[in-house]
């Protein structure tokens, strides 16, 4: 395991969707800070994300896990292999972000259940001194993507134990707009952004966001966001291979 830290600034995460350990080291080792796993939306599994997390971890970068919607078993799961931090999805109450907290952090602060073997070979460590660090080292977000999400705002990041909220600015958008469109660049979404971003803030909390591309995580970054998910594979592979093929066909 490697740590996530936010001590240079915005930390830019790959968002890797392919259940491919070899795409998730390539994010790695492209420039990224972290490489998140997709669960949610993703295809990867159980199998793909323990895979895809050594991977990462052995090109020297932290591995993230969005895990499915209220999966927090999952959650668990996924900081026994060895993942730095969760993204849980669709967080709409207080008692999602306790439940959240209870799988991902050990008592006093959570319930998680003691079963970090792949987690204490990555960190190259032993079970006392996982045990000791874990609940400061591992980072908890839960995503704030709902207007009942919004409406619990206070009560959410209130919950002890929880480290900080990742924006889903598309689902948002949907959500403010009554299904009527998704724009995450909205005027009245990203005021929503704005608003969480500042309530979190001042509790100390961390806070992420998802840009889809470079251009809106630059915005984000000045804006004072510490975590942003730049794109996704899917679009690095498209970009890529359309920037070189443009070159070859150049006349």
């Amino acid at each position: 395991m490697v740590a996530l830290t936010f001590d240079g600034g915005a930390s830019l995460t790959a968002w890797v969707t392919m259940p491919d350990a070899i795409v998730a080291e390539s994010a790695a080792r492209a420039g990224f800070d972290s490489v998140t796993l997709d669960m949610q939306h993703g295809a990867h599994d159980p199998v793909s994300v323990m895979r895809a997390i050594g991977s990462v971890v052995m090109a020297g970068k932290p591995a993230v896990v969005r895990v499915p919607v209220g999966d927090f078993a999952m959650a668990s799961r996924a900081l026994d292999m060895g993942a730095a931090a969760i993204i849980a999805p669709m967080i709409n109450s207080p008692a999602d972000a306790e439940a959240l907290v209870a799988a991902t952090k050990y008592p006093p602060v959570g319930e998680r259940s003691w079963g970090a073997t792949r987690a204490i070979q990555l960190k190259r460590t032993d079970a006392a001194s996982y045990l000791a660090a874990a609940n400061r080292e591992t980072v908890v977000f839960a995503m704030i993507e709902t207007v009942a999400a919004l409406d619990a705002l206070d009560a959410i990041l209130a919950v002890p134990g929880l480290d900080a909220v990742f924006i889903g600015p598309s689902d948002l958008s949907i959500a403010l707009a009554n299904g009527a469109s998704v724009d995450p660049m909205r005027a009245d979404n990203q005021a929503a952004a704005t608003r969480v971003r500042e309530a979190a803030q001042r509790l100390g909390k961390r806070v992420g966001i998802f840009a889809l591309t470079g251009a809106q995580a630059k915005l984000y970054r000045a804006q004072g966001y510490d975590f942003i998910a730049v794109g996704a594979d899917t679009a690095y592979f498209a970009l890529g291979a359309g920037a070189m093929l443009a070159e070859a066909r150049a006349d």
